[in-house]
């Protein structure tokens, strides 16, 4: 038995090496499943079995990946040996500039301080350096060793192709983005936002989006996920409030989804492939006589056939794994614990806070004094809102600033540093721009929605 295409020939194999593989990887990374009480995705529970079980060594471990990174990234530089600059993996990820440099020797630093608590206050701190290195980088870790080497099950037997197919003319008018977009999406919301990143991180650069559908998906689509929205809810006390407040979270955020494309700086992003090609305009037209689905199923197919060997795609994912081990965690610990000291030892977001106060005056929530720092502390990390919104007697203003926390969606302590290490065009500046686009854009829509159906 074969699937025809025109005159090539597909065989039942690949239908399978379609089914099968690609069957798993929904099942892993998109199936929403209840465990320990919390709503998480296959890949969540065996980062969460690994994390409870690994919990006491981690953070050592962690500590020591910080000081071989900083200790093989001097020798790559200083003394360039061939054992790294005839690999290009390697060399890729080991020999970096003085940024690079500095960041990976800092971040080391912190995790030593944080781990053995010495040092100044302000890194050693459980609310900064501690943080990172007991909370977010162990997340890290355990999160992207499986996601990392299962992934391709999700993005290389066809999957993306079927649902690209099928969801174009749905999501390109509205989002201007690609069908296959919606599997990062998914991602995210049953997962973990930053699985939705690296997700797009690879198609970009495999040539499947172009640097403007990449820079819209990752800082428009990578939401967090039920789980940590449920999470941030009770934090905040309004674990009761779930329905609405998720829900009012999403109005927010679809139409943050739909606005954000077509204004700068993401409608200025090169419409190009990571090779400088350029999107041609009926890249997805569906041929005449073909249905979507149809016409779907034959891209699924031929892309099952066409891909990879096991080995390779293997070793694909053991190099993603590293790189993000290797080469993000070392960021994170240095930038995020950077972000979470000027949040919790200086007073800069309280100034630069101030002229919110008379707007979410006008906009009718009490306490407007206290909310207005949690409305920019959270480019820092999306968690901070929450902690310090805590406090807030109202329960309304506590509604607003917990939804606003989720829709803004980037922070620094992990998404924005893993989009600035990518090679999505999006810059630092970029990521300032898009926090403060977002925040415009879905605080007058949470307001309205709390006033008029929750409170």
């Amino acid at each position: 038995m074969t699937v025809i295409k025109g005159e090539q020939a597909i065989s039942k194999g690949a239908v399978w090496k379609f089914l099968i593989p690609s069957l798993i990887g929904v099942l892993l990374f998109l199936v929403p499943i209840k465990w320990n009480g919390e709503i998480t995705i296959g890949i969540g529970v065996m980062a969460s079995a690994l994390l409870g079980w690994g919990s006491e060594w981690i953070p050592a471990f962690l500590v020591w990946m910080l000081g071989f990174t900083a200790a093989v990234t001097l020798v790559a530089v200083l003394v360039k040996p061939a054992f790294v600059m005839d690999r290009p993996f390697l060399k890729n990820l080991f020999v970096v500039g003085p940024f690079g440099i500095i960041t990976r020797l800092f971040g080391f630093a912190v995790g030593v301080m944080a781990y053995f608590e010495v040092g100044p206050a302000f890194i050693s701190s459980r609310a900064t350096g501690g943080v990172v290195l007991f909370d977010l980088a162990p997340v890290l870790l355990t999160w992207f060793l499986f996601a990392g080497v299962m992934l391709p099950l999700l993005v290389e037997f066809g999957l993306m192709e079927f649902f690209g197919a099928l969801l174009t003319r749905f999501m390109r008018p509205i989002f201007t983005l690609p069908g296959r977009s919606s599997i990062d999406t998914l991602a995210s919301w049953m997962g973990a936002a930053p699985v939705g990143v690296v997700i797009t991180m690879k198609q970009y650069d495999e040539n499947n989006y172009t640097g403007r559908e990449a820079a819209v998906i990752a800082t428009t689509f990578s939401i967090a996920s039920v789980a940590f929205s449920l999470v941030v809810a009770k934090v905040i006390g309004l674990g009761h409030l779930f329905v609405p407040f998720y829900l009012t979270l999403s109005v927010a955020s679809i139409a943050a989804a739909i606005i954000m494309p077509r204004i700068p700086p993401l409608s200025r992003k090169p419409d190009t492939y990571f090779d400088g090609s350029a999107r041609q305009e009926n890249d997805e037209a569906i041929p005449e006589g073909e249905t979507a689905v149809s016409w779907g199923w034959k891209l699924a197919l031929k892309k099952a056939e066409t891909t990879k060997s096991a080995k390779g795609l293997v070793k694909d994912g053991v190099s993603t794994v590293l790189d993000i081990w290797l080469g993000l965690i070392p960021l994170v610990m240095s930038l995020g614990a950077l972000a979470l000291i000027i949040a919790e030892f200086t007073p800069i977001f309280n100034w630069i806070s101030y002229p919110l106060v008379p707007i979410l005056t006008w906009m009718g929530l009490p306490e407007a004094a206290a909310a207005a720092p949690t409305m920019l502390v959270g480019f820092a990390d999306m968690f901070l809102p929450s902690v310090i919104g805590s406090g807030i007697e109202s329960e309304l203003t506590r509604f607003v600033v917990g939804t606003l926390s989720l829709t803004q969606l980037i922070y620094m302590s992990e998404i924005g540093i893993l989009i600035l290490r990518s090679n999505i065009p999006v810059s630092f500046l970029d990521l300032v721009v898009i926090f403060i686009q977002r925040t415009i854009i879905t605080l007058p829509i949470i307001v309205v929605i709390a006033h008029l159906f929750v409170f």
